[in-house]
């Protein structure tokens, strides 16, 4: 006799929830509201290459609708990547990935809640604090951009936490097509290496290079001009200055009036900063601190990469998860009420407002960049106590 499958009924309210994103997207949709501007910047770009044009070439795609006006600023493989947004009208794009974030979302937050007891793991619990991290300012304006922010953050959690841990073959896959579609991923090449995943490693940077071979293959001329060009110019993406860029290389520019050494410097500090993050990464892994040792490369990512707008801050959500799994509260509480507060958007910017802010805004307007930066030295700083402890 035929049994159905049984289907877990703990997963009712997650679906609830991406169903009901994946509603207001289509919503949005019929009544025509412009949101996403960088998701019509992906479904634009795919086209773009699909209909064989240059992607570089125009300051705006020809195919972008006419209330967004953004280059294309990936690398050549992710417009490859993003040609199943083509299959999508242009205005349910935003919709789709929207759901797909939400869903992304929980998985992050389960995989964050997996040092805590077995009854924080179930899926209501997952998407209440699901719906709690859609406060925080990285999560909400990825959603509101039509950003992928949250769903290489997931990819990356499964590929670093599950996939590779257990020792599959597919290790390692996950971290270069995300890669492929933002280069600062590629950091995880390193902690792969670095966690003794070698197989993995190699598997992630080949997956990275054969995707942008496929690319020189197709469409040379736009792969080339991204790899000579593009890929060194961060002005490409916006002003490196402006507040919104999160990283060493925009604190350096705003402080020193756009001084053609801060990006320089800013690697320079990067790499300092790289010496204790290398040794936590090996510490905490060894420790079997998985999850906190992959926090520590994501920061340090954000840090040394030229640009790291907010939105791209949504490594704050495993953080939060993993403090209050381990009964960190007040930590928790405190890195919720940071990023969920949305200080930096009222900051005064725009123009070259940063010029001219002072000690007390620019304390706050870099304090992305600055919680990062002292976060990973006084956790460095802990171990290194504990260490001296045991000794």
């Amino acid at each position: 006799m035929l049994t159905r499958p049984r289907v877990n009924a703990g997963l009712l309210p997650v679906v609830l929830l991406v169903g009901g994103a994946l509603l207001f997207g289509v919503f949005v949709w019929l009544v025509g509201w412009q949101l996403g501007a960088d998701s019509a910047v992906y479904r634009a770009g795919a086209l773009t290459f699909l209909h064989g044009d240059p992607l570089y070439d125009p300051e705006r795609l020809s195919t972008l609708p006419s209330w967004v006006a953004l280059p294309f600023t990936y690398p050549p493989a992710a417009a490859l990547l993003f040609v199943p947004l083509t299959a999508l009208p242009s205005g349910l794009t935003w919709g789709v990935l929207a759901a797909g974030s939400v869903l992304s979302l929980a998985v992050v937050v389960r995989l964050g809640l997996r040092p805590a007891p077995a009854s924080w793991r179930r899926w209501p619990v997952v998407a209440g604090l699901t719906v709690l991290a859609l406060g925080l300012e990285p999560v909400w304006k990825t959603i509101f951009l039509g950003q992928v922010n949250l769903l290489l953050l997931a990819a990356l959690l499964l590929d670093l936490l599950v996939v590779g841990a257990r020792g599959s073959r597919w290790g390692g896959v996950l971290v270069g097509v995300a890669a492929a579609v933002k280069l600062t991923p590629l950091i995880f090449v390193v902690h792969l290496f670095l966690i003794g995943r070698r197989a993995d490693a190699a598997r992630a940077l080949g997956t990275f290079a054969v995707l942008q071979g496929v690319m020189f293959a197709v469409m040379p001329r736009d792969a080339i001009r991204y790899w000579t060009e593009a890929a060194t110019d961060p002005d490409r993406v916006g002003s490196v200055h402006w507040i919104f860029n999160q990283s060493l290389n925009g604190l350096l520019n705003r402080a020193t009036e756009l001084a053609p050494w801060s990006l320089p410097v800013a690697l320079a500090i990067g790499a300092v900063l790289a010496v204790p993050s290398i040794w936590l990464v090996r510490r905490l892994h060894a420790r079997g601190e998985a999850l906190a040792a992959v926090l520590v490369s994501g920061f340090l990512a954000l840090l040394i990469s030229p640009v790291s707008w907010t939105h791209h801050w949504v490594w704050a959500v495993p953080l939060i998860v993993l403090l209050a799994a381990k009964g960190r509260y007040w930590a928790a509480l405190a890195v919720t009420a940071f990023f969920g507060s949305a200080f930096i958007m009222f900051v005064p910017n725009g123009g070259e407002t940063e010029f001219g802010w002072g000690l007390g805004f620019g304390v706050l307007g870099n304090g992305y960049v600055l919680a990062a930066a002292f976060g990973l030295l006084a956790v460095a700083a802990l171990e290194l106590r504990k260490r001296a402890k045991l000794v």
